[in-house]
């Protein structure tokens, strides 16, 4: 098959005219070959060489005109050169094996056929010369082609091999799938199945890096599964498989979590593409197994998951080796609320109820409560209908507090060195209890958060404190 019509990017023949001045055969290879075949956009083009991929990135570099960005990774004998949006990455052709217990390859140059026998699944293996007197000819050793018409995620080698040479490889078998809708073919899943302990020999940071390219997929629900079935979820996320599975006492059955869960995750992942959004989706009942009893009169209760739940977040985070700061904060808000939108659904519920919850979403209001909406997993159709006009009812009642007491992200206009300053105390209990007096009777509406009448209550609250005011 002759592929150089979809070549005509002026990068392909020059890399091609550079390597046949060196006399090195050339080849793109892998993702970029895969997404020319299904016709789908992709920036990152991998060249691979029969000689050092270095001095052909070198000389390529030195063709464009020496002055865009250039990095060679000596370590791994690979370079790279960022040529607008498209990122070209240059490596020889080699084998490439992993001792048993290390995570670090053993590396040697190769030839093309030793570099696309190390390649993870067939559709990733494929090459199509830049030479001149093969320009544009696929080479497809393991029938990519026919797996990409199939949908099927296939090894090269035997899975057993595959695999464990590159154990990670399980987990970019699950991302795939998960990213092209494709299956993993049952001699590959069973290897998985086998060899998931191996799992633990690699880095945390690049399985949660496969994990959350399988988060952001448009149906991430699908790995996640995969991930479970094959046995790989346990060893790298167990807190999500103790959510499986449904107990019954007395007749009385609570709802399988872990499903619950992933359907949350999918009803989120059609509205936004935030990975934080996604990972809260995934946390917000993290605490259901450890918060679970049976009580007689009502059946299983979870009270309290959802705190347990933003306790939970900071050491999974931490454990999987996510951001700590911002991102995990913002995950940990989401779970500890997830619930708090639920009761103001009732008439009786005050401007104070709706005032408290807007103070301490803040920035993240929105995502709370599209948070809760794909938290709204029945059956039922009609309740799901309904719950979803209790939220539309509850936002708007947000909107008319906003618009009228701008709570979210309000700052105090008295701050701690105001009472301070007017009391002439140093820091310490009654300053923080004034400080807390005033934010509560904003919150309640007793006051407008506006100077004068904040002022004015925090002289009240001094007085009953036996604090005078001290004029300079």
């Amino acid at each position: 098959m002759n592929l150089s019509k979809h070549l005509q990017n002026n990068i392909f023949k020059l890399v091609g005219s550079v390597a046949d001045k060196m006399g090195v055969e050339t080849y793109v290879v892998g993702g970029y070959v895969r997404d020319i075949l299904l016709e789908r956009p992709s920036k990152d083009i991998d060249f691979v060489c029969v000689g050092s991929g270095v001095e052909l990135a070198q000389a390529v570099h030195d063709e464009l005109g020496g002055n865009l960005p250039f990095t060679v990774f000596k370590s791994f004998g690979t370079a790279m050169i960022k040529n607008g949006d498209l990122e070209l990455e240059f490596v020889g052709a080699r084998k490439e094996s992993y001792q048993r217990d290390s995570r670090k390859p053993i590396v040697e140059d190769g030839t093309l056929e030793d570099d696309q026998n190390r390649r993870d699944f067939t559709i990733n293996a494929m090459a199509i010369s830049l030479n001149k007197d093969s320009f544009g000819e696929l080479m497809d050793p393991f029938n990519g082609q026919a797996d990409l018409a199939s949908r099927t995620i296939r090894t090269p080698l035997a899975p057993e091999i595959t695999f464990s040479d590159d154990p990670l490889r399980m987990m970019r078998a699950v991302r795939f799938a998960t990213q092209l809708n494709f299956d993993i073919e049952p001699d590959t899943f069973e290897a998985i199945t086998k060899m998931a302990e191996r799992i633990e020999i690699v880095s945390m940071e690049r399985v949660t890096d496969e994990l959350n390219k399988i988060i952001l997929a448009k149906k991430p629900s699908y790995g996640f599964k995969l991930l479970f079935y094959a046995q790989l979820l346990d060893k790298i996320f167990p807190e999500m498989v103790a959510l499986q599975g449904v107990q019954t006492i007395e007749d009385k059955s609570h709802k399988d979590n872990f499903y619950h869960t992933l359907q949350v995750l999918d009803n989120i992942s059609e509205n936004t593409d935030d990975l934080w959004l996604r990972w809260a989706a995934i946390l917000h009942d993290i605490a259901k197994p450890a918060t679970k009893r049976f009580n007689k009169k009502v059946g299983w209760t979870f009270h309290g998951h959802e705190d347990k739940g933003a306790r939970m977040v900071p050491n999974i985070f931490r454990r999987m080796k996510l951001p700590l700061g911002t991102e995990m904060k913002k995950v940990q808000k989401l779970v500890r609320l997830h619930l708090r939108p639920i009761p103001l659904v009732r008439d009786e519920i005050t401007d104070a109820a709706i005032r408290r919850l807007l103070f301490e979403a803040g920035e993240h209001t929105d995502d709370l409560m599209m948070l809760c909406r794909a938290d709204i997993t029945s059956k039922n159709q009609n309740k799901v209908k309904r719950f979803l006009q209790n939220f539309d009812t509850v936002e708007q009642r947000m909107k008319e507090v906003e618009e009228k007491d701008k709570i979210r992200n309000f700052q105090p206009v008295i701050t701690g060195e105001v009472v301070m300053n007017t009391f002439k105390v140093a820091p310490g209990r009654l300053v923080g209890e004034i400080k807390e007096a005033l934010k509560e009777a904003v919150l309640e509406g007793k006051i407008q958060n506006e100077y004068d009448q904040a002022y004015d209550l925090m002289l009240e609250l001094g007085r009953e404190r036996g604090l005078e005011v001290v004029k300079s």
